[in-house]
């Protein structure tokens, strides 16, 4: 068996809803303890400009993840660089046992491990990623004003982002690989009627062109095979999330989709002293702020929900006496 640390609040993640959580739970005292996991600062980290965060005219995605890091260290919270393996939730303390061995039992937890993009698979994608590749237009559009761009997809998703993208590009071209959208017949409708959108049917995406920023993209044919290149400024992929759950599954409640279920209008899941910030549970969002202020709802409940144990058992230590 590892060694064994305790603590009164288990933080898994290191985003913005981790890193909050840990500052709300620092300064309530519970000296949390933070597992920063496999993408420490998450998905910020590969981000560039961020325009979007309160308080920052323009900071890059690293540097405001350094930032937060910073603070929660400063405020008292211990921050491991290392990953938990598995999790029981059966029994209090709960326990967690990371990659190095280590086990460790907490009296609350916050689940803050995020979700991530799913991607193309390309080679050019994955280079020009934040050169003019974005999986999000609300953090994104803002850049390209004026710009021809494409949004890959079929759903909600994708349809939301070309609607809200017209709100800066000049032109955006929606790519489906098939002849129909999955999206509800209330937004085609609006998509449909938008005259800056223009739709090209049953095509993929199968290649970026670009050296420093995108120029293009290269089109094939799902149907005949055919290729042919389209001139754009940008492409924004919306093909849908991942919320990294796996370690949870069978633990705690989740949708259809793998994200964790938690009460309307809180972070509290389906087990008491076990919540959950931040993408793992928003699928509407995903914005680093949003993520952030579930991260101090989650740590405020973890308090209280300590606090009013406490009140309890001394309560009942009193009647028996």
């Amino acid at each position: 068996m590892g060694d064994v640390k305790r603590t009164r609040l288990l933080i898994i993640g290191s985003g913005p809803a981790g890193y909050t959580a840990a500052v709300y739970g620092a300064r309530a005292m519970l000296k949390p303890l933070l597992v920063e996991g496999l993408q420490p600062g998450g998905q910020l980290t590969i981000t560039t400009d961020v325009e979007n965060w309160p308080g920052e005219t323009a900071i890059m995605g690293p540097d405001l993840m350094a930032k937060l890091r910073a603070q929660a260290e400063h405020v008292g919270t211990e921050i491991l660089s290392d990953i938990i393996a598995e999790v029981d939730f059966t029994q209090r303390p709960f326990r967690a046992v990371a990659d190095s061995g280590l086990v460790i039992e907490a009296e609350t937890v916050v689940i803050a491990t995020g979700a991530s993009a799913r991607w193309l698979g390309l080679e050019s994608e994955t280079r020009l990623r934040g050169k003019g590749v974005s999986a999000c237009a609300t953090c994104d559009g803002f850049f390209f004003r004026g710009k021809h761009v494409a949004v890959v997809g079929g759903g909600n998703t994708a349809v939301e982002e070309a609607l809200f993208l017209t709100n800066f590009a000049s032109k955006v071209t929606l790519i489906h690989r098939r002849d129909e959208l999955r999206a509800d017949k209330t937004n085609q409708a609006r998509l449909f009627a938008n005259p800056k959108i223009e739709m090209v049917w049953n095509a993929t995406v199968s290649d970026v062109i670009g050296a420093d920023g995108v120029s293009g993209i290269v089109l094939t044919d799902t149907v005949t095979g055919a290729t042919r290149p389209l001139e754009v400024d940008g492409l924004f992929v919306a093909i849908g999330h991942d919320p990294a759950t796996t370690l949870f599954k069978g633990k705690l409640e989740m949708d259809e989709e793998n994200y964790i279920l938690v009460a309307p209008g809180t972070p509290k899941t389906s087990v008491p002293g076990v919540f959950a910030a931040g993408d793992v549970t928003d699928k509407l969002y995903r914005q680093a702020v949003t993520a952030a202020g579930m991260g101090c709802m989650a740590a405020l409940d973890a308090e209280r929900f300590l606090a009013h144990e406490a009140h309890a058992r001394e309560g009942g230590e009193r009647e028996a006496a």
